[in-house]
């Protein structure tokens, strides 16, 4: 991977500028492009990523957005998945709702975009991914989701949703909060349901998720016996992974990144993976 000041193409529109640490990653060695996924009657945007070398059925990651949808982020973030080996996929959970593009405030973007789209739906929706996947080079066994911010939160609710999910990684996602029609449960609440090993990772600064919280989930996972663990990183603060913006702490990022490969590899991919940078390495 290396880093390329002058992309600043395609990123949120909320965000901005584009923070000179904002990471590009080739894509000599993988396939990826834009599709076109059927869910509930109507055909959803996303993003997709593969090695160019690959034997047989693919792994799968769903790539779960953040509050700013499937920007070149995220789109980075599944190149990179595909660079290890995995067939990444990153659906636009908000098409029917509206375009986040549209905003350039992160306030008016929750407001009157976020807070309007339903768990339901997009719990649906990733069934139709993980479907779409297995039909398109995908493994179905091999199912893996990893989400950030939003998706974080997404993470923790789809593994308790789907049984078929092998693991998930959810990325400072929020663990508590007010209940509504569009989201009538938090990840608090479903702890006894989780189905899937999930890790979490969290930033000790994060202002929008307290540690209280962080201990809350603890102690529901506990008391429910589920095989999660949830890693906070001291120094970080909220989207300490986002490496085009000031939030990106590298340290924590980088350690949370092999944390991730770690909890798949034990968890979700039980056949050896190909390496798509190193024809013949296996791990």
């Amino acid at each position: 991977m290396n880093n390329n000041t002058d992309n600043k193409a395609g990123f949120a529109a909320a965000v901005s500028p584009v923070a000179s640490t904002v990471v590009h990653t080739p894509q000599d060695a993988i396939i990826a492009g834009e599709t076109s996924i059927p869910t509930q009657g109507e055909n959803m945007p996303a993003y997709h990523a593969r090695p160019r070398a690959a034997d047989g059925p693919l792994p799968v990651v769903i790539v779960v957005q953040e509050i700013f949808g499937v920007h070149e982020h995220i789109r980075d973030i599944c190149r990179r998945l595909a660079l290890e080996g995995y067939l990444a996929v990153a659906p636009e959970l908000y098409f029917r709702q509206g375009d986040p593009n549209e905003y350039d405030d992160i306030s008016s973007l929750l407001s009157n975009l976020v807070s309007k789209v339903p768990d339901a739906q997009v719990l649906a929706d990733l069934d139709h991914v993980a479907s779409w996947a297995s039909r398109n080079g995908g493994d179905a066994h091999r199912l893996m989701l990893t989400g950030f911010c939003w998706g974080g939160r997404i993470a923790w609710l789809y593994a308790a949703h789907n049984p078929q999910l092998k693991a998930a990684v959810a990325w400072y996602g929020k663990l508590m909060g007010d209940k509504t029609l569009n989201s009538p449960k938090h990840p608090v609440d479903i702890a006894t349901d989780l189905t899937a090993p999930v890790l979490g990772l969290y930033g000790a600064q994060d202002t929008g998720i307290s540690q209280e919280s962080v201990e809350t989930m603890r102690q529901a996972l506990r008391a429910a016996n589920a095989k999660a663990e949830i890693i906070v990183y001291p120094d970080a603060g909220h989207a300490f992974n986002a490496d085009y913006r000031p939030s990106y702490h590298e340290a924590s990022a980088k350690d949370g990144w092999e944390r991730m490969l770690e909890w798949f590899q034990a968890y979700g991919s039980k056949k050896a993976i190909k390496n798509a940078r190193e024809p013949g390495v296996f791990y």
